[in-house]
């Protein structure tokens, strides 16, 4: 039996972080992951490897659209998707062994196998107990089942199996018009693949700007993605190569069917705790079947934290990471603090998507009273240069402070991009803070400066 300070269970963004900063803090550490390799499902089946895929896809976009008119001219590039496959993987193998080797830096132990908490202080994996006088939990999260659809994870498949298809399907189906259902989507559509989006509500994208959904949507279907909103999908049917989707209208409650070869599940994701025994403990869950901690990441159970996916709030690597780091120098007796309203939201297609604080819908519903700056990138000579014009960035402040609220951006690095608004808005920053601030010349980022003078006398460039 070994005996740590601190025993975390998963290895995901949110389970290394806290595990490679409890150990900066001094604090003996181990971490448990039944994987084979490191990093959860971001790094190994999710974020890391559908990047790789919209990385490659894009550049078959480029190659096939805008090439020529730069005066690249030769023969179009074909797809060698079993080519395409290993380079995500070797993709996926870096960053996995990057985290095997930053345990062995800081010296955080690695309990290979999954995971018990046979009681409060003690953590089992395989046959082995470990002590802890604290426990982190940072299990993650699983593709959520909707019922009368069957996966397989070949014919209907989540996003696991989306990322290994034998091949490039014909025709593909996505269920969820959510971040990863539009992401893979955008990768198969540009790869060849007749792609069609079945969503029950009648918008994309549930909790995003709504004139920023809206626009997106338009780009998706001018790039070839078709949409079919306000559907309740019945059933899926699936033989070894095909299968068909039956759905529901909800305004008129008419059936239909779409054929496909392969269908997309992608309506979002649940809490992983297979095996980790919270029934024998006894612990709190929320009515959504997360982990009820407090405001310093405690769950009911003494000496027991969970964070990440396990809990409320965003589904995100980075919010886990940030828990990770703040539940750690909770331990460790130093302050932790997370503003929940600063967490960035980023869809990673062309145009990227990305967001952070207020909508104009939640300033509404507030009654709050606020100003719109708002620029387009076909006024950013860099975004022309780069065949990147479509999108705008909408800065929100608060009409009498002049203080951000919130902003949206969708067009090209809007990931990126948002961190200049995360760190004003974190410091209580005015849209003239950011207006009165130098940007290089010609760069991306002077859109933002030009939706922040929007919300004073108004832009320069448009």
């Amino acid at each position: 039996m070994s005996s740590y300070d601190v025993i975390i269970i998963g290895s995901g963004p949110g389970g290394y972080v806290a595990a490679i900063r409890c150990a900066q803090l001094g604090l003996k550490t181990a971490c448990v992951e039944g994987r084979e390799t490191l990093g959860g499902t971001c790094l190994n089946i999710g974020c890391i490897p559908s990047k790789a895929l919209l990385h490659a896809s894009h550049m078959l976009h480029e190659a096939e659209h805008n090439f020529a008119e730069m005066g690249l001219k030769g023969k179009s590039p074909s797809v060698d998707w079993p080519q395409m496959l290993k380079y995500k993987q070797s993709t996926v193998d870096t960053n996995t062994k990057g985290i095997e080797f930053l345990f062995k830096k800081n010296k955080v132990d690695w309990l290979k196998g999954w995971g018990s908490i046979p009681e409060a202080g003690k953590v089992k994996v395989g046959d082995e107990v470990h002590e802890a006088k604290h426990i982190i939990i940072a299990t993650g999260s699983e593709p959520s089942g909707l019922p009368g659809v069957d996966v397989d994870e070949k014919v209907i498949v989540t996003s696991t199996g989306a990322l290994e298809l034998g091949k490039v399907p014909k025709k593909m189906v996505v269920i969820g018009a959510g971040v990863i259902g539009l992401e893979l989507g955008s990768v198969y559509k540009r790869l060849g693949s007749e792609v069609t989006v079945v969503e029950y509500l009648d918008h994309i994208t549930p909790g995003m700007d709504a004139e920023v959904s809206r626009t997106f949507q338009k780009m998706l279907k001018k790039q070839g993605l078709e949409f079919i909103l306000g559907a309740a999908v019945q059933k899926t049917e699936a033989t070894k190569s095909k299968a068909k989707v039956h759905y529901k209208l909800r305004k008129d409650d008419s059936e239909h069917v779409l054929d496909a070869d392969v269908v997309l599940v992608a309506t979002g994701r649940k809490p992983y705790f297979d095996g980790l025994g919270l029934d024998k403990l006894d612990m709190a869950l929320t009515d959504r079947g997360q982990i009820q901690v407090d405001d310093t990441w405690n769950t009911s159970v003494k000496g027991v934290y969970a964070i990440g996916d396990a809990i409320e709030g965003p589904m995100l690597a980075h919010k886990a990471e940030d828990e990770g780091m703040a539940v750690a120098e909770q331990i460790a007796g130093q302050h932790a603090h997370i503003d929940y309203n600063l967490i960035p939201g980023v869809i990673y297609t062309h145009p990227e998507v990305a967001n952070v604080g207020a909508t104009e819908e939640t300033l509404k519903e507030e009654g709050r009273d606020y100003k719109v700056g708002k620029f387009s990138f076909m006024g950013n000579a860099r975004a022309k240069a780069n065949f990147a014009g479509d999108g705008f960035v909408k800065i929100l402040a608060d009409k009498k402070t002049d203080r951000i609220l919130g902003c949206h951006i969708i067009g090209p690095s809007a990931g990126d991009l948002i961190h200049e608004i995360c760190v004003a808005m974190e410091f209580g920053a005015s849209a003239q803070d950011i207006a009165m601030t130098s940007h290089a010349h010609p760069t991306y980022s002077e859109a933002v400066r030009e939706a922040a003078l929007a919300c004073g006398d108004g832009p320069i460039h448009m």
